[in-house]
């Protein structure tokens, strides 16, 4: 681009009041922006011209200053079990991971908000690939986009007939710290749950946060989604270990916080969900099960269990079987609810904590985990160097 030439604006990533925005910048009335934003985010359009309601003018005008661009899929890999992961070429070179999860009528898609993570949580493989950047707007709902267009989700009206709904539910719970990107995050969910675009209902878009408290405690004032904390510890002290972000918001404040929050939805009966992922001997004794179920005592709360799946930067091992069935009734018996989260995708390293894709790491992090007689996850090889030909992934472009 020359000094002369002005960026097109992405249509891609704005919301619908910011959308309005920029038509009425443009002289033209607010109701354009429903318009078009049906066009993206329920026909999957991405060419103004097949925009057939907009007159021929503007089509013309928006061509010129205006594009709808999602980031680029380098790969797709589809598991075993149904579940499919995406390796998604961002703004700079970097990859990024999002993973669908079908159950039944629901599918779940897992979306990313950082080019990495900023926070380095020491069971996960995200943390060790190190950090570039926050993700805008457009790259975060271009991922629900590219998921959608995929199961022929977003398609041109043709007929009255209701289209397959395969993507059901989102979580914010990909590679990065959500709140840490937190405006572009917050435009992004309320993409996802406009009804002129997803229509996801408010229930089923969740943002899950390792503790960031003066962003948790803005949340409530820009949306009411449902909030999932990545706890893993029931005290500071292995918390400080699991999750480092805890020696400066440590469990008592993130609950205070996580409890302002529920208490401002407007329906009554709202809980949390308390994410627990579960490591061999390191939080899954029963002594581990006690202290959560004192400490979530007073809560509105329900806990979903993760057993850990191992990734080669960690040395980490899954719980036993045995244990995490103990672990589960001691907290079932003092009351609460409890659920198990099923191991999907692992064998296309999509499981919970296993998202890695390509960093181009400006902490160097990753390069202290390399220099430690470690290696880069096997999904940021494919940017370096072919497959082997008999794992399961489809090469796009």
């Amino acid at each position: 681009m020359s000094s002369t030439e002005t960026a097109k604006t992405n249509l891609l990533g704005l919301s619908l009041d910011k959308l309005a925005a920029f038509f009425e910048s443009l002289g033209e009335k607010r109701f354009r922006a429903v318009q078009v934003l049906k066009w993206i985010h329920q026909n999957g359009v991405d060419d103004f011209a097949q925009m057939t309601n907009v007159s021929k003018a503007l089509r013309e005008k928006l061509a010129g200053i205006a594009e709808i661009s999602a980031p680029e899929v380098l790969g797709q890999w589809d598991s075993a079990d149904g579940t499919r992961k995406w390796l998604i070429r961002v703004s700079g070179g970097s990859a990024i991971e999002t993973v669908y999860i079908p159950d039944g009528d629901r599918g779940t898609l897992c979306v990313s908000s950082q080019v990495g993570c900023s926070l380095d949580c020491s069971f996960c493989a995200t943390g060790k690939q190190g950090f570039n950047r926050d993700l805008t707007a457009a790259e975060i709902i271009g991922q629900v986009w590219i998921a959608c267009k995929s199961f022929g989700q977003l398609q041109p009206p043709k007929s009255k007939q209701e289209r397959p709904r395969k993507v059901t539910n989102v979580v914010m719970m990909g590679m990065g710290e959500p709140l840490l990107n937190f405006d572009n995050v917050v435009d992004a969910m309320n993409l996802m749950m406009e009804d002129n675009a997803y229509g996801i209902s408010k229930r089923r878009v969740t943002l899950s946060t390792s503790g960031v408290v003066p962003a948790l405690d803005r949340l409530a004032d820009v949306t009411d989604v449902s909030l999932a904390i990545s706890l893993h510890a029931p005290n500071d002290e292995l918390r400080n270990q699991l999750v480092p972000i805890n020696k400066k918001y440590p469990i008592a404040m993130l609950l205070d916080s996580a409890k302002r929050y529920i208490e401002r939805m407007p329906d009554t009966h709202r809980k949390m969900t308390i994410e627990y992922t579960m490591m061999r001997e390191v939080n899954d004794r029963p002594e581990h099960a006690e202290q959560l179920a004192e400490l979530l005592r007073d809560v509105p709360v329900k806990i979903n269990l993760i057993p850990f799946n191992p990734f080669e930067l960690s040395d980490y091992q899954r719980v036993s079987n045995n244990a995490l069935r103990r672990f589960q009734q001691i907290l079932l018996d003092k009351g609460f609810t409890v659920t198990v989260r099923t191991t999907r995708g692992d064998d296309i390293a999509a499981a919970c904590g296993q998202l890695a894709g390509s960093v181009n790491d400006r902490t160097r992090r990753s390069e202290r985990y390399r220099d430690a007689g470690r290696v880069t996850s096997r999904e940021g090889e494919l940017l370096a160097e072919e497959r082997s030909p008999e794992q399961p992934v489809r090469i796009v472009g």
